[in-house]
């Protein structure tokens, strides 16, 4: 489901790809300056609603222990 969602997100040009030829395979995600744009936008309208998106406690948890899943994949988020 998450190829899927990755490559939905490629096709409407919101993360390039970029695929490393080693082993075990590795690719990594980044976001377009389209989907930076409606990543900010969306972040918007959380701090406007007064709504997390999510649980915020269980992110943090999470931030804490660090990546999990497959370490082949990395999505990266910039500013």
């Amino acid at each position: 489901m998450l190829t899927l969602t990755l490559k939905g997100l490629e096709r409407d040009g919101l993360v390039t790809r970029t695929m490393y030829p080693t082993i075990p395979p590795r690719v990594d995600y980044e976001l377009t300056e389209l989907g930076r744009s409606l990543f900010v936008r969306c972040r918007a309208l959380r701090v406007v609603t007064g709504k997390p998106a999510g649980d915020l406690a269980a992110r943090e948890t999470f931030r804490r222990r660090g990546q999990h899943g497959s370490p082949r994949t990395r999505l990266t988020v910039t500013k």
